[in-house]
């Protein structure tokens, strides 16, 4: 069988019991935890140094820890993030020792990266889909198509022959199938298929030896003998180190409390003078307002090449992000340039040095403040990098690469355009301490349009501003796919949602969880918080079934969710097309709709994707064509998008014939609510 699944436990115990606790944890789950690693790293030294990090990154994170999951998948995900980031280090080889162990996983190598850790995860480790997808922050649909490509591409790669030789139809029940999640009616039509078609028959066989495969190979699986010791003696080795490094940090405090006192006794406490100073000397507004806030403090680091020069002026980093303020001088071309962490920008170490974000906040081009438009060649921008591990650290920041922006000559102050990029090589090697962030318990529950929303934590960072919410997200004919907030007030003081800074994440018991990111709080100590509602997106189911008949004459109409829809092409071939449109979108109650098209033996049938046309228009319903006029997204107010035409290309999969479409069948549409619920919060 596989190794069993990394069970679920109290939280309770190990906040109790402390270090001790999470060393027993990990420990227990050695025997999983090391065939996920094993997938990821070339030697047992990597292993150890995965078991390693992940022990003291748990044990640091412990207090931020959010009890809406469970510890198992928490601890589970930053193990992950270590073992990922390890296996970026390729200077270590494989020893003999390891090699017997490192083959089983040599298969794995070659899939995808995404494919390769649903497989391990799922059919492995043993954990459910629902974990699995939570983990590696995807839908369940999602995570079902990575674990058939995935195993699609190990029987090619273990020879079972062609990866797609079944009728494609039906690839999307071969998951379910094999865990007995299809329901009695598909799974009786799935079989009958099975019996009759050849093809799939022996896909689903290979499908199937290929999971045996895995089952028998893991068995084979070890973990060496005295690992664990190993990991905990160096667990030790660091406590100690820490202790007497501790002594050492209270002999300096009691010195510096002494001076601070006689600082005090004398009057002399300088609180506003960097509000004035950084007033008329700071010209990027963005710093000039940490600056004056006392965060952070101005640095003059700068390199050159080919020509550019860059110049890091401040980097301000805390629990959530470390915000990197830089401007870029093209000294030869006179062009402007913007860096991009996701393009030719790396950290040395930087899975030893900076912890894992899911998804980093983007900060766009500024493109139209007054400090970008004063020189052709210079440009001042943001770049963010994740937040420190350690509570300082020097942070050796190599870029290669910078993005170039062009402005239509046309107009002044029309938008960047990206067309290029530079390359060339800037060092920086820059001294970073990190800021503290407070958080604060909401514990509160209201309903939004019917669906069940609570507030759970409020972080205030130095950086940023975050909102910690969940919402469930299904209901009888409907479900949220988004909720967006327009704004906070605290203290009085209000402060804006980020277009860029929304995380959602997959929870329990049908709910997901939101991280919103606001602008910075800077300091406030809040005794109440209100909380501005913006929008929500629903999706409502609404079913119609609509006649198609290619000897008809078309466009032809059909009414739907209060609107006139037309069908405007059914074009019989292979492929069949299938066109319909609706041009008129003021008060129109969908912005798109979901539907398929189903063919003569009352089947489904297989597109190759789905085309659509359509407009943008804001709150007051003024539109904005994004391929004529130039415009800032984020400025337009609470924007929608609405579908205009949707058009299907219908492919038969097994023969040449051409496609007869029967029905059309609607099963739902979206639509956007706009919303001014506000909700108060008295904090003790």
């Amino acid at each position: 069988m596989f190794p069993a699944k990394i069970e679920h436990m109290s939280i309770t115990p190990i906040r109790e019991k402390g270090d001790e606790s999470i060393v027993e944890w990990f420990e227990q789950h050695k025997q999983s935890l090391y065939t996920i690693a094993l997938s990821y790293l070339r030697n047992q030294q990597q292993v150890e140094e995965a078991f390693y990090q992940s022990i003291l990154n748990v044990k640091k994170e412990l207090h931020r820890f959010n009890r809406n999951t469970s510890f198992e998948m928490w601890a589970t995900s930053i193990f992950l993030h270590i073992c990922r980031e390890l296996s970026d280090d390729k200077s270590l080889q494989v020893s003999k020792a390891d090699k017997a162990n490192q083959d089983l996983f040599s298969t794995f190598n070659r899939l995808k990266e995404d494919e390769k850790e649903a497989v391990v995860l799922t059919y492995i480790i043993g954990i459910t889909r629902k974990e699995a997808a939570h983990l590696l922050q995807v839908s369940a649909e999602k995570l079902k198509e990575l674990l058939f490509s995935g195993i699609q591409s190990l029987k090619k790669e273990l020879g079972y022959g062609s990866s797609f030789i079944g009728c494609k139809e039906n690839h999307k029940n071969y998951i379910d199938y094999f865990e007995r999640n299809l329901d009695r009616s598909k799974k009786i039509n799935f079989e009958m298929h099975i019996y009759h078609c050849q093809n799939c028959r022996e896909d689903l066989g290979t499908f199937q030896d290929v999971m045996i495969y895995l089952n028998d190979r893991m068995e084979d699986l070890y973990v060496p003998s005295g690992f664990m010791e190993n990991v905990k003696d160096r667990l030790a080795e660091k406590e100690k180190h820490r202790q007497q490094k501790n002594k050492k940090r209270n002999r300096i405090w009691f010195i510096f409390a002494s001076v601070f006192a006689i600082i005090i006794s004398i009057g002399f406490f300088p609180g506003a003078f960097p509000h004035f100073y950084y007033t008329w000397t700071e010209e990027d507004e963005q710093l000039r307002a940490f600056l004056q806030n006392g965060i952070g403090e101005r640095m003059n680091l700068e390199a050159e090449s080919n020509g550019i020069k860059i110049k890091l002026k401040s980097v301000i980093a805390d629990d959530i992000q470390t915000l990197v303020f830089y401007e870029v001088e093209d000294t030869v071309k006179k062009s402007q340039y913007m860096i991009d962490y996701y393009e030719g920008v790396s950290v040395e170490k930087e899975y030893q040095k900076m912890g894992h974000v899911a998804d980093l906040r983007y900060y766009p081009p500024d493109l139209k403040s007054d400090l970008n438009n004063k020189e052709e060649n210079v440009y001042h921008g943001i770049v963010n990098l994740p937040p420190l591990i350690n509570d300082s650290d020097t942070i050796n920041l190599k870029i290669t690469k910078l993005q170039k922006l062009i402005r239509d000559s046309s107009e002044r102050n029309m938008d960047y355009v990206n067309i290029d990029y530079e390359e060339g090589e800037w060092n920086f090697e820059i001294p970073v301490k990190k800021l503290p962030s407070r958080e604060y318990v909401l514990d509160e529950k209201i309903e939004v349009e019917g669906f069940p929303v609570r507030f759970d934590k409020l972080t205030i960072a130095p950086t940023t501003t975050i909102l910690h919410s969940a919402f469930y997200y299904e209901l009888p004919g409907k479900r949220i796919s988004v909720l967006n907030f327009d704004n906070l007030k605290v203290n009085d003081k209000i402060v804006k949602a980020d277009t860029y800074g929304n995380q959602a994440f997959f929870d329990k018991d049908d709910w997901i969880s939101l991280q919103t990111h606001f602008e910075p709080l800077f300091g406030e100590k809040p005794k109440e918080v209100i909380i501005q509602f913006e929008s929500v997106h629903l999706m409502i189911e609404d079913k119609k079934t609509i006649e198609l008949d290619a000897s008809k004459a078309y466009p032809q109409t059909f009414e739907y969710a209060g609107s006139t829809i037309s069908i405007d092409k059914v074009e019989i071939g292979q492929p069949t097309k299938v066109v319909i449109s609706n041009h008129e979108i003021e008060n129109r109650a969908y912005e798109w709709i979901q539907f398929h098209v189903v063919g003569e033996e009352g089947e489904e049938i297989g597109s190759m994707g789905m085309n659509s046309e359509g407009v943008l228009v804001d709150k007051n319903w003024i539109e904005y064509d994004m391929n004529k006029n130039p415009f800032v997204y984020e400025e337009i107010e609470q924007p929608r998008y609405f579908f205009t035409v949707q058009s299907m290309e219908l492919y038969n999969n097994n023969t040449e014939e051409k496609v007869i479409p029967k029905r059309l069948e609607i099963y739902e549409y979206s639509t956007t609510t706009y919303l001014d619920d506000v909700v108060k919060i008295l904090l003790e």
